[in-house]
């Protein structure tokens, strides 16, 4: 990855746009997660309902402490989602803080996170100082694009696109409440 290119995607996230980024099984689209008009921008391309919500993914969990009610989880609790696996990432429903968007959290009070090492979703969280939205890079209901060619054909002028490539062709993310351990989404 380019420097001239990392920092055009920060750029792109400060000035309230949609990026698309390889992410571990698909490209996936993210924003700001503190910007409501790019979340309802993002949802329109996507033709998504706001009552879904989203994921915020980030490189570690200090970063999402400003969303997450984390008097609500244990140490334990904490220390699992700061647990990451690489090639088989999983997603967490956890308590949001009362303050968090409800075009991110959708008709729920919980907010799922995951923690990703993977090097692209790494240096954008690293260097924007702070979480972004992750959803699948297609229109619902549609087949996720895997490749930036996917995307430009998909999104075309829409996005800022990343190069680079997706971590391998498994499944997406086992989505899992941290509280009660109910699967939303198995592999």
């Amino acid at each position: 990855m380019k420097n001239s290119e990392l920092l055009e995607i920060i750029w792109a996230l400060k000035n309230g746009e949609i990026i698309a980024y390889p992410a571990e099984s698909v490209f996936s689209l993210g924003c700001d997660p503190d910007n409501d008009k790019t979340i309802q921008k993002l949802l329109t391309l996507k033709n998504r309902s706001w009552e879904k919500g989203f994921i915020l993914v980030s490189d570690n969990y200090d970063k999402l402490t400003k969303y997450i009610d984390d008097k609500k989880l244990t140490k334990f609790q904490k220390r699992i989602i700061s647990f990451h696996d690489t090639f088989f990432p999983r997603t967490w429903v956890v308590p949001a803080k009362k303050c968090v968007s409800k075009l991110i959290t959708g008709k729920s009070k919980s907010i799922a996170i995951r923690i990703s090492r993977f090097e692209y979703i790494k240096n954008i969280c690293l260097n924007y100082g702070k979480p972004i939205i992750s959803t699948s890079a297609n229109i619902s209901n549609d087949a996720p694009c895997r490749t930036k060619n996917e995307v430009a054909k998909k999104f075309n002028q829409y996005i800022r696109t990343m190069n680079g490539k997706i971590l391998g062709n498994f499944q997406h993310s086992i989505v899992q409440d941290l509280l009660n351990g109910y699967l939303y989404r198995k592999r």
